[in-house]
Formats: structure tokens, sequence, C-alpha cells
């Protein structure tokens, strides 16, 4: 396996003291196979911001390389760097940047900052090469991109900016991906773009979650899983196989490594993991 690729993880910030010690030992379970970082969301709007220092807190404390979330919507230009100011005093390096949604019901618009790109042009201002900026890729369209060309225009705009590296909405589907390289290279960016790995254990939240966000299921997919209804076990089997052959898939096609949605579970990361032989 290529050494020089990156392999990372992302966790979400718990909202309960079980919660935190759950993830807690799936921290230490996965940090045994030496990710590159491990990042860990923020809720837009700043909703889950004091859990989300919490768990980034507990994971500088560690020693563990950490990328932090942050969401520029309902977000001022002050409160940004006051964020941004507080993780360089902690030593963090990685920042993933995003545009992030407003929480729902919230009917927060905007704020100071519409765009990620805003939001890296910012870092830059501030920080200089300080840190290494990530950005979110959808292979397969932002939900709310009025066509795949105007994405990807927006995608070219948060690299401009100033990001170094970007992470990709999870897929299912190889060729979005490497389509969607090409596009890239075609427009003169170069910049590494890892695709983002989402295991499959629960079909239902899977399908609702991937609905939302704009996600597709590739419909030979989506019947086998409805096939095993509440079979728990067969659906497992079946996901690892198909994330599995999804990531040789995507090495062997170049993708510069791969970062785990780990949705704060171990087992079927690792899973994974161990059946590429990472």
């Amino acid at each position: 396996m290529n050494t020089e690729k990156t392999f990372s993880f992302e966790l979400f910030p718990p909202k309960t003291e079980k919660g935190m010690a759950n993830l807690q030992e799936t921290v230490r379970r996965l940090n045994e196979r030496r990710p590159a970082f491990f990042s860990c969301t923020y809720g837009a709007g700043g909703s889950t911001r004091d859990r989300t220092f919490a768990t980034v807190d507990w994971l500088v404390s560690q020693g563990i390389e950490t990328a932090p979330h942050l969401t520029c919507i309902g977000l001022s230009v002050a409160e940004a760097l006051q964020i941004l100011d507080r993780y360089r005093r902690q030593g963090i390096r990685r920042i993933v940047a995003l545009r992030g949604d407003p929480p729902s019901g919230t009917g927060l618009a905007g704020g100071e900052m519409r765009h990620a790109s805003e939001l890296v042009q910012l870092i830059r201002e501030h920080h200089g090469d300080h840190f290494h900026i990530e950005v979110a890729a959808y292979p397969e369209m932002h939900p709310q991109a009025p066509n795949f060309f105007a994405d990807l225009d927006h995608f070219k705009e948060k690299m401009a900016a100033g990001a170094n590296s970007a992470i990709t909405q999870y897929f299912y589907n190889v060729d979005a991906y490497t389509h969607f390289i090409d596009q890239c290279l075609a427009r003169g960016m170069e910049a590494p773009v890892v695709p983002g790995i989402m295991p499959i254990t629960n079909y239902g939240n899977l399908a609702r979650f991937s609905d939302a966000c704009g996600a597709e299921i590739p419909r030979w997919i989506r019947k086998r899983l409805e096939s095993y209804a509440d079979d728990v076990e067969s659906i497992r089997a079946f996901g690892l196989d198909v994330v599995t052959e999804l990531c040789e898939k995507l090495l062997a096609a170049g993708a510069p490594g791969l970062h785990f949605y780990t949705m704060n579970q171990a087992d079927p990361t690792l899973s994974i993991w161990d059946r590429l032989g990472l």
C-alpha cells in the first residue's frame, strides 16, 4: 500500500457523558491504526460549538492530530477569528472549512460569510500557511447546486481561495468520483481530493441521510438492502463487501487516501480497514 496516501477518521461531538466515554474508546481503538488525523464536526450556526470544543480539547490532550470542522453560516468574522486563534494556541494545524447549513427551524440565514470560499480566504489572510485547509467536494453534486458545472465552479473558488485539499461527500459509485477528478484536472485543479467513505450498517438510517444530503445509493444496492429487511447481520455483511470493494477500486484508481465517516463507531470502519490490509 502506498504509504503516502492519507487515511483519516471523522467523529461527531457526543451529547452525553456516556457518548463521550464511547467516543474515547472508539478513538483509542481507531488510533492504533495511526491515521493521519481525526476530524470533528461542528454544527452549523454553532449548534454544537461547546461539544465540539470539548471533543477537540480531549483529542488534543491525547496528543492526537486533530482537524476541527468550522462552518461559516451564522458565524461572524470576529467569532471565526476567535475560534481560529483558540485552535492555533492549541497547536492545531488542520481545519476543515465548510459553509454548513442553518440548524433546522432556526431560520438562520447567512451571517457575514455565505460561502466556504470566504472562510478559506479569511483563514489565509489572518493565519497565512499555518493551517492545512480541507474543504468539501461533491462528486454527485451538492443538493442545492443548480447544476454540476456550477457546483464545480464553487469548488474551484474554494481551491483558489487557498484550500490545500478536499474531502468528498460519501458516495457508492466509483465513476462519480473518477469523473469528478477528471473534470477538476481539466480545470487545472490538481490538489488531492480524498473520498469520504460511509460504512453501511443500517439501511433505514442510511436511506434517510442519503436522501437529505444528495448522496445516491445505487438501485442495486438499495434493492439488496431492502431485501434483508431487519436482518442486521446480513445488512452489515453485504455492506462490508460493497464498501470494501468501493475502497479497493478508489485506491486502484489513484485516490490519494480515504476519510472514514465513523459515526463514532470503531467496528464498521476497522472491518473495512482490515479487509483492505491498511
